[in-house]
């Protein structure tokens, strides 16, 4: 697989081991990864390898759920993130 390697800019690229870091390679395709980085996760993992990862992280930026929601067919309320408090809360009222 040959993602973007910007995406994994505190890890070198070359150590990482596509299966033991499944979930760790998803959130970060989903986060700033390329449309081309998301068909290769989908195509070496398959989707519901990908949805499964997806709905256990911590963790996704609002516009990043939509899309998994949307794309995987799911309510937002079956994430993971979606009900899970982020332990440090908003600094700034944004």
């Amino acid at each position: 697989m040959q993602l973007t390697r910007a995406i994994f800019w505190d890890t070198r690229y070359e150590s990482i081991s596509w299966e033991k870091n499944a979930s760790y390679v998803v959130d970060r395709v989903l986060h700033y990864g390329t449309l081309n980085d998301w068909h290769q996760v989908l195509a070496y993992y398959g989707r519901e390898k990908v949805k499964k990862i997806a709905l256990h992280l911590r963790y996704m930026d609002k516009r990043v759920l939509s899309y998994c929601a949307a794309f995987f067919n799911t309510p937002k309320e079956k994430f993971r993130c979606y009900s899970t408090e982020p332990s440090v809360q908003q600094l700034w009222n944004s």
